[in-house]
């Protein structure tokens, strides 16, 4: 297909991590205001609008009226879990290059966080509890929520591979050491493997420093089309490429859970689409709900052969200085939690050349993943601050 020009030409970030004072929907519209005031361009030209409500679904389209944009001609709400960003981005591009719309709103907006509540329980599943038949068994063994699901799928690659532990907290120390250089981080205290390595269990193999952040607040993104965006306030973001994948396992025998997922499919699309390999990307920002999906995304992108991950990642690879600078604002990890907004935000800011301390210097090809539920659903995107020729 001949791939649209389009790009992002707007970012809008609100406060985010433990911020009580507003709803989704208010974080929302914030975000879109700000994404809008970014590209330099008034919110009344906004002619399209996706939502993505998070956990908590405490957003919808609704938002529309609290903007005041009348007469949209393309509006939706995406749940695609973790890979809605990328999700969005596309159909943004698609709508544009249909002429379905000029200026296309993203917006990812959540508050799941409460005070004086536990932050796990903001992701509890009380459904898994009452499952009937078969689908609960998983619950009946004690395998509830997301936790349970990707312990299984580390511990499944370890055995598989020869995975370790250490290698998984050598990822979280080169996300920590990236979270330094952000004044935008939630962790920004220097960690070591040492340090991972006590930090407690929380489903095994996973220790609490394998484990992303919970953060209320909201993400926006603008996009529209290539020449607009160009002659916009910020340098434009354009989209080389994108692509998703949905394996639908069932976790019976024969499956690949834990081995290959989504990404394989996902990343093969939208590079193919870009017209690049893997090892033409300068920055991958991948997304981290834990350190075993920063490593098997990284390995069905193809940076390394299936079960290499562990010791690509083990010399520092991924951190300031590494040769494949990865997460480079703290991912979810240790910057914030915006699902797939947050490695999507950083990529726009790498691509700029807008990152500070932390600005990789080779940003011309700038690879975002996304990823929902436990391995279920996964989108890609590539960037570049050049448009495609």
């Amino acid at each position: 297909m001949d791939v649209p020009d389009v790009a992002i030409a707007g970012l809008g970030m609100t406060e985010m991590g433990k911020v009580y004072d507003r709803s989704a929907a208010q974080f929302g519209v914030d975000a879109i205001r700000l994404a809008a005031a970014d590209a330099g361009m008034p919110v009344a030209e906004i002619d399209g609008l996706l939502v993505n409500p998070g956990i908590s679904g405490g957003i919808d389209l609704g938002i529309q009226r609290a903007l005041g944009l009348r007469d949209l001609g393309f509006a939706a709400q995406v749940q695609a879990y973790g890979s809605s960003a990328g999700a969005m981005v596309a159909q943004a591009s698609l709508a544009i290059a249909a002429g379905m719309a000029t200026a296309v709103a993203c917006v990812f907006a959540d508050a799941p966080l409460k005070p004086q509540v536990s932050t796990g329980a903001a992701y509890a599943d009380p459904a898994s509890r009452v499952r009937p038949g078969f689908a609960g068994l998983a619950a009946a063994g004690g395998a509830l929520g997301p936790n349970a699901g990707y312990a299984l799928a580390a511990r499944r690659h370890m055995d598989t591979y020869g995975t370790t532990s250490e290698q998984l907290g050598a990822i979280a120390v080169s996300t920590r050491e990236w979270a330094r250089l952000n004044p935008l981080a939630q962790m920004r205290e220097p960690i070591t493997v040492a340090d991972h390595q006590n930090s407690r269990w929380i489903v095994e193999p996973l220790h609490l420093l394998d484990c992303c952040l919970v953060s209320n607040g909201a993400v926006a993104v603008l996009v529209t089309a290539g020449p607009r965006a160009r002659d916009l306030r910020r340098p434009a973001v354009h989209v080389h490429g994108w692509g998703q994948g949905h394996p639908g396992r069932t976790d019976r025998a024969g499956s690949d859970f834990g081995l290959v997922t989504g990404a394989a499919r996902s990343g093969r699309a939208a590079m193919r689409m870009a017209g690049v390999r893997p090892e033409q990307i300068g920055v991958r920002e991948i997304y981290d709900c834990y350190t075993y999906t920063t490593l098997v995304t990284l390995e069905d992108y193809g940076f390394c052969a299936k079960g290499e991950g562990g010791a690509l990642v083990a010399d520092g690879a991924l951190g300031p200085g590494g040769a494949l600078p990865t997460n480079t604002g703290g991912g979810q990890l240790s910057g914030y939690y915006m699902w797939g907004m947050t490695p999507l935000s950083e990529a726009i800011v790498q691509a700029r050349g807008q990152a500070g301390a932390r600005q990789v210097e080779r940003n011309d090809l700038v690879l975002v993943s996304g990823n929902g539920g436990v391995l279920d659903h996964h989108s890609t995107l590539v960037l570049s601050p050049a448009p495609r020729t």
